[in-house]
């Protein structure tokens, strides 16, 4: 894979079972040149929870034939929890006209490239109310629906928000929801919105 090592680009081959077979050196890199780490892995245990389900899903299109390629965003968590984010593109190679013998992901930095603020060591950090009272902010649900639906006063609602806020350190509930995502702790891809269960205490 020599053709591919330029400066930040990552190239990875995987199996039809996403499994990782060959990966250029700068993707050895941002695991810290431990090859051992990263070969034999599945390459969504690579990725970082909130965005897995929505990637596996389009690698499935790539194995099944419904797709060719695909192009996404993607953050994968690399040597001792640092988390970088790409631009991936995804290309099945095919022996014959439908069999996927392998796939090819490349991997670029996305423009302000590097380390990214994302959770990234499973840590625990909202309650099971406090993710399903995100959940709810991120839908566009106010106090009084949200109060309703998981049977809390108005008060218990603000409470947990404001306890919210404090946590992800924001000024108010818009830039909460912007903040949960850009740390990975909702969901990306799906709706109604969900937190990824990982961070739930």
């Amino acid at each position: 894979m020599r053709q591919f090592d330029q400066p930040g680009v990552c190239v990875v081959c995987l199996d039809p079972s996403l499994t990782v077979q060959q990966a250029n050196r700068e993707f050895f890199r941002q695991f810290e040149d431990s090859s051992t780490d990263v070969w034999g892995r599945d390459f969504c245990d690579l990725v970082h929870p909130s965005v897995q389900q929505a990637l596996r899903r389009q690698f499935t299109r790539l194995v099944d034939g419904t797709r060719h390629r695909f192009s996404a965003h993607a953050a994968l968590v690399g040597a001792q929890g640092s988390a970088f984010t790409s631009a991936l593109t995804a290309v099945a190679v095919r022996e014959g006209s439908s069999h996927v013998a392998s796939i090819l992901v490349v991997l670029r930095p996305t423009a302000g490239g590097g380390e990214v603020d994302m959770v990234t060591n499973r840590k625990k950090i909202v309650t099971e109310i406090e993710a399903r009272i995100l959940e709810g902010i991120a839908a566009g649900l106010s106090t009084v629906p949200l109060a309703s639906r998981l049977y809390l006063s108005r008060q218990g609602v603000e409470y947990h928000v404001t306890r919210l806020l404090r946590k992800l350190r924001v000024p108010n509930r818009a830039a909460l929801v912007s903040r949960a995502y850009s740390m990975g702790v909702l969901n990306v891809g799906s709706w109604p919105p969900k937190v990824v269960e990982d961070f739930v205490k």
